[in-house]
């Protein structure tokens, strides 16, 4: 047990950018147990309208302006510091592959594809 997270791509276009399903998704990113960067994306859900209150198994879509302010605030440390059941700790050491999946979100997205993070804890 414990926090999965994964990134995304998808041909369809969601009628919304949370709580949305997708049928033929195409993984570009996996990470176990970094809290700090599920806080973060948690943050992102809820500023676009998502209410699951666990935001567990729910869809968040990233857009190029998401990916450019990922990016800052990872460069400048300021993923929010997240706790919960099961989810380990950030240590730090993730910077070069959560840079290295924005790098690869930003690619998918310049081929017309949809982005998205979603989890499973």
């Amino acid at each position: 047990m414990g926090l999965d997270m994964y990134a995304f791509a998808t041909d369809e276009n969601p009628s919304s950018p949370v709580d949305f399903t997708a049928s033929a998704p195409t993984e570009i990113h996996y990470w176990r147990k970094h809290p700090n960067l599920h806080g973060w994306m948690r943050q992102l859900y809820r500023a676009k309208g998502g209410t699951d209150e666990s935001f567990n198994c729910t869809n968040v879509q990233l857009t190029n302006d998401d990916l450019r302010q990922l990016e800052a605030d990872i460069k400048a440390d300021q993923l929010p510091h997240t706790e919960g059941f099961f989810f380990g700790a950030s240590d730090g050491t993730e910077m070069e592959d959560d840079l290295g999946f924005v790098a690869k979100a930003r690619a998918a997205l310049a081929e017309n594809r949809t982005v998205y993070y979603s989890s499973w804890w």
